[in-house]
């Protein structure tokens, strides 16, 4: 289990002084983690945090972010076929976390839909940070569940100890007949300029599932449509629906990047650019028809995105700034969903740009602290039959600041935020089927939280947040049937400020037996948006000035109360040591609950779940067995149907080879060992389309 540690508020890596201009060994467990602003260790942090790398990247690594860290603590997955799959923390998916690439959004759709992959690619990353609680809204409002922040190397921080540093990784996957490989690279080119290269290939096959593809109930409604009259030219054939087993159809995927990159380091600071591509066809599974009159496709996604970074940071010597920090990014991108044909169905394309300028204070006894700007701006359009938005811009400027107090035993820190939103639908004239117009919105969040050391090892912490989020283009201006999430998904223009007040409880216990890390958090909100189930009629009344007709279940978003309150922890016990050999066992839980007062549970909402192992580790050698229980979801939103609970037995073991050689490694793993039908109540193709059955996976990394 990747240990708990600190992710603070900014996401960038301080520069070393020119005597240590060298690549950093990999931390330590124990080591404290550093990613600035504000130089804090795992102890002292206020909110549940998680970092991956090493051996436990390596050994948890899947083809997308969500599933790759979907044993963290308060993390699960949209699960939307394999090659699709966003992380959700805490409950909170979509529009409430934001998915960062070395401190700047991903600059996609993945918000926009559920079949839409996060442009981040886990092949290249050195490591990915979890923050979730009220520091996360330094990065923007919709962070309000959390943030991840996946850091690769594309614009190089130091400069190689030996002028050069390569790095490739090789795997296979068995459940999907998965092949990867990716490297990267790094070249000095004289004392302070240092070039940087990367790219990564793909390859999967239709995923091996443990059982049948649809659940007992969607089975039976199948079935008993078998022989009934059906009208079209392509009858559905309900009984080979049902029997589909052992393989998800229309899963297969092909993805390749490549990127390049280069910077300036010196003692006081850097400079960096970089241009990346990114270029994936993928299917998502198909959601099978079980009723007389339903449709069913076998949607591909062609994606395509070119992206140029910059980021540069100087120190200023002191005084009353330390350093500063900038960091930028643009991004070209555009998905055609395929019909079955090959031709285009709908278009996505979206242009986007963000950047961030940070001034990091000096410490000045007791106080240190960040304020800065950040800015980005999406032009967003949906071409085609199936378009559901009008064409719309997104401008958002925001103030920050994290101001942080360290009196020993006593811990101090507050955040404010201030945020100005325009939002825009551009709808062309005479064009009956959206909105036309713009809303403007400003938000200002705060939060204020203290930490007490009861004693060298234990520190209990308390903080306190106010949030107000804009609502985004999808919420206000949706009006079209989505065949990704098989809705027709209806917005309002009218929506105001999503505001919510939380409280989070931390418990931080180490010593030299045993690690325990506790959040416990509790959100209330007024104008929640949540998108609900309406009556037919509804989305017939705004379909009907253009003519359309809603052969979809009708979801209209909706603004009213909300309640989200629950539980993480994570515990790993150093038992006894043989020779030089630790074993160690761990166990980590979660739990939310989520409740629209007045209309019920919280859809998609993942149960409780338990995970425990045992791993015997040393320099050179770790093999590790674990299980994970994940209990029924019987709470469940009036559309939604119950998800069964399972069983998961996951085996590992990884060797380093080579004593002079550290950064090589070979890790073998058994996922789903005992080939379960698992689902994911999170997702909304749960009940077509299972997790992976057993994966045997092999990774061997070299690095020189």
């Amino acid at each position: 289990m990747p240990k708990t540690l600190l992710l603070a508020a900014a996401s960038l890596l301080p520069v070393a002084p020119a005597a240590a201009q060298t690549a950093p060994a990999p931390p330590t467990p124990r080591d404290v983690i550093v990613t600035a602003p504000v130089n804090t260790s795992e102890r002292d942090v206020l909110q549940g945090t998680s970092i991956l790398s090493g051996v436990q990247l390596q050994r948890d690594l899947k083809p997308t972010i969500g599933e790759t860290l979907e044993r963290l603590p308060g993390v699960s997955a949209t699960s939307f076929g394999p090659s699709a799959s966003r992380p959700i923390l805490r409950g909170f998916q979509g529009e409430r976390i934001r998915v960062l690439t070395d401190g700047i959004g991903s600059i996609d759709v993945s918000n926009t839909s559920v079949d839409h992959a996060v442009i981040i690619d886990p092949l290249l990353a050195e490591r990915v940070e979890v923050l979730r609680g009220p520091s996360a809204l330094l990065f923007g409002s919709s962070a309000v569940g959390g943030v991840v922040n996946v850091i690769d190397r594309r614009i190089p921080r130091v400069v190689p100890a030996d002028g050069y540093r390569l790095d490739a990784t090789a795997t296979y996957g068995s459940a999907a007949d998965e092949r990867s490989t990716s490297a990267a690279g790094d070249l000095a080119v004289g004392k302070h300029l240092v070039l940087h290269a990367d790219g990564s290939y793909l390859k999967t096959d239709d995923l091996r599932i443990g059982g049948y593809a649809l659940t007992p109930a969607q089975r039976a409604a199948a079935l008993s449509q078998v022989g009934l009259p059906q009208t079209g030219d392509e009858p559905i054939d309900f009984a080979a629906n049902a029997a589909v087993r052992g393989r998800l159809p229309n899963t297969a995927a092909e993805t390749w990047t490549a990127g390049v990159g280069a910077a300036i380091v010196t003692d006081t600071g850097t400079l960096g650019v970089a241009y990346s591509h990114y270029d994936s066809l993928y299917g998502v599974p198909i959601r099978y028809a079980t009723q007389v009159g339903q449709e069913q496709e076998a949607p591909r996604l062609d994606v395509v995105q070119n992206r140029f970074d910059l980021r540069a940071e100087v120190q200023t010597g002191g005084g009353f700034l330390d350093r500063i920090r900038l960091r930028a990014g643009h991004a070209t991108y555009r998905h055609f969903e395929l019909e079955q044909d090959g031709s285009v169905g709908t278009a996505f394309y979206n242009n986007g740009t963000e950047g961030r300028l940070e001034l990091v204070q000096a410490k000045h006894g007791v106080w240190q602290g960040a304020s800065g700007v950040q800015y980005f701006n999406r032009a967003f359009d949906v071409v085609g039959d199936e378009a559901f938005l009008p064409r719309n811009g997104t401008d958002q400027t925001g103030l920050f600041t994290l101001q942080q107090f360290d009196f020993g035993a006593f811990k101090a820190e507050g955040g404010l935020r201030y945020e100005f939103t325009d939002v825009a639908a551009k709808t062309p004239t005479g064009d009956a089927r959206f909105f036309s117009g713009g809303r403007s919105f400003q938000a200002f969040s705060g939060s204020l939280g203290a930490s007490y050391g009861l004693s060298d090892g234990i520190r209990i912490g308390l903080n306190g947040s106010r949030t107000e989020r804009a609502p985004s283009a999808e919420e206000l201006f949706a009006n079209g049937g989505h065949a990704g999430t098989q809705a027709y998904e209806l917005g309002s223009p009218d929506f105001r400020l999503e505001k919510s007040w939380g409280l989070e409880a931390t418990l931080h216990a180490h010593n030299d037996r045993f690690d325990f890390d506790a959040s416990a958090y509790y959100n209330r909100f007024s104008d929640y948006i949540s998108e609900n189930q309406v009556a037919q009629g509804i989305c017939a009344t705004a379909a009907a000035p253009s003519g359309r007709t809603v052969d979809l279940p009708c979801f209209q978003y909706q603004q009213g109360d909300a309640r989200y309150a629950g539980v993480e922890a994570d515990l790993t016990g150093r038992l006894f040591t043989f020779g030089e050999t630790k074993i160690v066992a761990d166990v980590l839980g979660d739990y939310v609950r989520a409740t629209q007062i007045g209309v019920g549970p919280v859809p998609r909402i993942p149960p409780v779940r338990l995970l425990g192992g045992i791993e015997a580790q040393n320099d050179r050698f770790t093999a590790r067995g674990e299980v994970e229980h994940v209990f029924d979801q019987n709470r469940i939103a009036a559309f939604e149907t119950p998800t069964d609970g399972y069983t998961m037995v996951n085996l590992s073991a990884s060797l380093k080879p080579f004593a002079a050689s550290p950064r090589t490694s070979l890790v073998l793993s058994a996922n789903n060992l005992l080939d379960v039908d698992a689902r994911r109540h999170a997702s909304f193709l749960k009940d077509f389309a299972p997790l992976a059955g057993r994966d045997l996976r092999v990774t061997l990394r070299v690095g020189v």
